[in-house]
């Protein structure tokens, strides 16, 4: 017979009936000795009960009477005194968790020592249970000395909420009645008007440093802002510049001189109010809509000292006052969409708006009615400009936008393309493409309110003409390091059906290129400028390769602290047009910047120049300056002149400016400035050897 293996054993005692019931009753006793254990232990986290105490050494007395014999059997109570059976409870314990310190009872409640002269017989006391507080707990729940626990009507110390103002100063605001009307007109916009509703602040409607509705801090209504700039701007000007003798005769005859007195004072004060309303959240994209107004009231006075200075009527005198209102900026801006995450985005807007084309203002830079499209794309990376544009006519003393005349026929198309960071950190790189048509060839002659001759310029052969020119150019402005740079560069190419100076069609092709080198030490900058503009070397060929502008308006060497940049130098002797333009920096030979053509048959520039920057304080700020000008080629001023061998060199352009913000803002700028221009050996054959200069005294106020 085989025997069966320790396998087969097992399944045989299993199927024992008896074995079974034992080992089911084993399992029940197991179990309910791990529950009950289980039930004696406190969880993970689970504080004591509140009635538990931590037992405490018992007195000799207590344990004589602890440890006295029963009279009854084991666990019969009855016979006990009642004292006797209030044992102290013990504190139960997680497995593994020493025994903590005794806690000592206050005062009140600790029972003085036994003497040894009471009777053994006397009864024991036994020391009530101590409360224990949970953590946080106030003192008005635990017992008193009586045993008796206080109500939490009569707490033990006046208990203080927590004050979340007392660094601020706030004081708490009043609960509000029960019968408050909670309407819509409590709750609008409450974001905005919260702390005004709530008395938190209140400022004046003039303040514009703090909350202000004015300044678009909170909404007019809905999510519409209003935001009012008010700006004065004062200019006082004397200057001393050429001036031509008037053909009618002077005051002092036997002056065989053709040029006269150059002293002059001009005086100018613009009132500007700009009124912005645009919907939209603007903290990190333009706004859904804006509409934008920004009319100007100009009062100027010119004071001469040779007649025909200011009027063509030499018989209205030496003096003109007067005023102009202007709207220069009348548009509405639409936010067509978003195309990224980044807010990157397309909008579009039409009417009189501001428009520059490049960093500096070389090209183009005039407030003009148009249509634009703009936009950004790569988390504000490249940033792109389309439009059109025709150019407004200008008032003649003030140079603002004269509504009250039909715009030119003179159309701007441009587009451009901003890439920051390219090719490096730090620098961004601009490129430019401008088609300038002008066909005011075929209207009558234009005067100025003065009664000059704009259009066509009085130089050659002072024939009405039309042109085309389209502009190629690359700007980049940044730094690499320490060392700031800015550039400028420009091709044009077209044609006119007419030239300055011969009757037939003639090509464009001309050049512009600019730079201004800078490296900041500490609070000081040292500049080093250069530009260059092509000239016409021959005005009778059919090439007309003298560089001009559409309407420029440069910050370059010195800007309008410059003699040359802020002066139109006037052209005696060979028509009634200027070497350069107010506020322009080209030899364009033009009957004025603002309402005269651009003119390709003119001498050009160079210019090298040198300057600084010193922010002395907050307050202060002094800058100078000083050019050397010559002209790129002469022939075009000895054939406007017919005079031979004029010598290229105009002179030394020195200034220096001086700007002062007294409360270390643009709210109140003081800016004075000094210019002369130490003639040259070209400056001194065409105007004589007198050295001109310019004074400006400027205030500007802003709110």
């Amino acid at each position: 017979m085989a025997t069966p293996n320790p396998w087969e054993w097992g399944l045989r005692i299993a199927a024992s009936r008896q074995v079974g019931v034992v080992l089911f009753g084993l399992v029940l006793l197991c179990a309910w000795t791990v529950g009950h254990a289980q039930d004696q232990r406190r969880r993970p986290g689970e504080r004591a009960e509140r009635d538990s105490v931590v037992e405490t050494e018992s007195t000799p007395s207590e344990r004589s009477v602890s440890d006295a014999p029963t009279a009854g059997r084991a666990g019969d109570t009855t016979s006990q005194p009642a004292e006797a059976q209030a044992q102290p409870a013990v504190e139960r314990r997680r497995p593994g968790v020493e025994t903590p310190e005794p806690r000592p009872l206050p005062a009140s409640e600790r029972r003085p020592a036994a003497s040894s002269a009471e009777p053994a017989s006397a009864p024991a006391r036994i020391t009530p249970a101590v409360e224990r507080r949970r953590p946080g707990q106030s003192q008005a729940t635990t017992p008193t000395s009586s045993g008796e626990r206080p109500t939490p009507q009569d707490p033990v110390r006046e208990r203080k909420p927590f004050d979340f103002n007392s660094a601020s100063g706030l004081e708490a605001v009043a609960k509000p009645p029960a019968d408050a009307d909670y309407g819509k007109e409590t709750v609008r916009n409450e974001r905005w008007y919260l702390t005004q509703r709530l008395g938190i602040t209140d400022y004046p409607w003039w303040d514009p440093y703090n909350q202000n509705t004015l300044k678009a801090d909170r909404p007019i209504f809905g999510d519409w802002f209003f935001n009012t700039l008010l700006v004065s701007d004062t200019q006082y000007e004397p200057r001393r510049l050429p001036t031509p003798v008037a053909p009618q005769g002077e005051g002092d005859p036997g002056n065989p001189d053709l040029i006269g007195d150059g002293e002059q004072t001009l005086f100018a004060q613009s009132f500007v109010g700009s009124f912005v309303l645009y919907r939209g959240d603007t903290t990190f994209m333009p706004p859904d809509w804006e509409f934008r107004f920004t009319p100007v009231y100009n009062v100027n006075y010119a004071e001469v000292g040779q007649n025909r200075a200011v009027r063509i009527n030499p018989a209205r005198g030496r003096e003109r006052t007067d005023n102009f209102f202007a709207v220069q900026e009348l548009f509405i801006d639409y936010h067509i969409r978003d195309v990224s995450t980044q807010y990157d985005f397309d909008s579009v807007r039409f009417g009189i708006q501001p428009f520059n084309v490049d960093f500096r203002g070389f090209l183009f830079r005039d407030q003009p009615m148009g249509l634009r499209f703009f936009g950004n794309r790569r988390n504000n990376i490249i940033l792109y400009n389309i439009a059109w544009f025709r150019r407004m006519e200008k008032d003649t003393n003030s140079e603002l936008n004269d509504v009250g005349q039909s715009l030119r026929d003179d159309d701007v198309f441009v587009f451009n393309l901003y890439w920051q960071d390219m090719p490096r950190r730090g620098f961004t790189s601009q490129g430019v493409v401008l088609y300038n048509r002008n066909t005011e060839g075929d209207n009558a002659p234009f005067f100025n309110n003065n009664g000059f001759i704009e259009r066509p310029a009085s130089i050659g052969l002072e024939k009405p003409r039309s042109y085309d020119v389209a502009y190629v150019g690359y700007n980049g402005d940044g730094h690499f390091g320490r060392l700031n740079l800015s550039v400028s560069s420009y091709f044009a190419a077209g044609s006119a059906d007419r030239g300055v100076f011969v009757d037939r069609e003639t090509d464009i092709r001309a050049f512009f290129g600019a730079a201004e080198l800078s490296v900041d030490f500490d609070w000081r900058r040292i500049r080093f400028s250069a530009l260059y503009a092509s000239g016409d070397d021959d005005p009778y060929d059919d090439a007309e390769t003298g560089f001009d502008a559409v309407f420029e308006n440069p910050l370059f060497a010195g800007a309008d602290t410059s003699f040359w940049v802020r002066q139109n130098v006037p052209l005696i002797g060979g028509g009634v047009v200027t070497l350069s333009g107010r506020n322009g920096i080209l030899n364009s030979l033009r009957s004025s910047k603002a309402q005269g053509q651009s003119n390709f048959t003119n001498p050009g520039l160079l210019l090298l120049g040198i300057g600084a920057d010193l922010d002395l304080t907050p307050q202060w700020r002094v800058s100078t300056n000083i050019n050397q000008l010559a002209f790129a080629d002469t022939a075009v001023l000895e054939a406007a002149r017919q005079q031979a061998d004029i010598d290229p060199m105009i002179g030394t352009d020195a200034s220096v400016a001086v700007i002062w913000r007294p409360f270390f803002t643009q709210n109140i700028v003081f800016r004075a400035s000094a210019a002369a221009l130490l003639p040259g050996d070209g400056f001194k054959q065409l105007y004589g050897d007198e050295v001109a200069y310019s004074a400006l005294f400027n205030l500007t106020l802003l709110w």
